[in-house]
């Protein structure tokens, strides 16, 4: 049997590597107000299905550009989403990445994001560790909010009142900053090595954290499902959760939103 894990980066690296060759001679359309899709998106995710599934091809597979096969909830399911950051990539914007990870339910086995600008490739086993172009790495020590670089996300149609932005606005005064980088698999990839402190998010899809959460657990860091009290992992099918370095700066971000019960 091949390695999963090997697989897996290998998948990731192949989408990155298709990226690059789409820069600059991209078509853009959209999927939703503000929801960009490029030409570049579906043919990554293309070689990442055909590298994953001829490997396993009695996997499932769930990508954000569709194509679902086999996605029962107790399936082996590969989460792909081949383009984390589109609309970085439109404008050139060096913040975007390949996320690729492979789960059976919400427990994630194995997960790579691949940022193809700098060459960075985040990749994580289930009980195996966290790790960085082959080196281990770890969450950060913080365990103090107002010491805290904290990444945040928002859905790409969100008003005033929206309940991320009053999230945002309670936890702005509170930390030492606050980062946005357009792409969420990026933000949990920098949890897990340290850049960052924390992350949060109330509703996302699967494929865009599915990598991600596991290279923070493996990393050492703390993950929290929300609302509390919904189980001891994030599910994969509705993701919300707390993302943090260390369980008390959990907590403490945690309590600073009025808007998760």
């Amino acid at each position: 049997m091949p390695d999963e894990l090997e697989v897996c980066e290998a998948a990731a690296r192949a989408g990155g590597r298709v990226l690059g060759e789409w820069v600059g001679r991209f078509a853009v359309s959209t999927k939703g107000p503000r929801d960009l899709v490029t030409e570049a998106d579906l043919a990554a995710q293309a070689e990442i299905r055909r590298i994953v599934l001829g490997a396993f091809p009695g996997h499932g597979f769930i990508g954000e550009e569709g194509g679902h096969i086999g996605a029962g909830p107790d399936a082996l399911r590969w989460f792909v989403d081949p383009l984390d950051g589109t609309t970085n990539y439109v404008h050139g914007v060096p913040a975007y990445c390949v996320s690729v990870a492979l789960a059976r339910g919400d427990e994630i086995l194995v997960g790579t994001v691949y940022d193809p600008v700098r060459d960075e490739c985040f990749a994580a086993r289930a009980g195996g560790g966290a790790r960085l172009n082959g080196r281990k790495i770890h969450v950060s020590a913080t365990e103090s909010v107002p010491e805290s670089l904290v990444a945040v996300g928002f859905p790409p149609h969100v008003g005033p009142d929206a309940p991320s932005v009053v999230d945002f606005l309670a936890v702005l005064p509170e930390v030492q900053a606050i980062r946005r980088t357009g792409s969420t698999a990026i933000n949990l990839a920098y949890v897990a090595c340290g850049r960052f402190d924390a992350f949060w998010i109330r509703a996302i899809a699967p494929w865009d954290v599915a990598a991600g959460l596991l290279l923070v657990a493996e990393a050492g860091g703390t993950l929290i499902p929300l609302p509390r009290g919904r189980g001891p992992r994030v599910s994969l099918d509705q993701p919300a959760f707390v993302a943090a370095a260390t369980r008390p700066l959990a907590e403490a971000l945690l309590a600073l939103l009025p808007a998760v019960p």
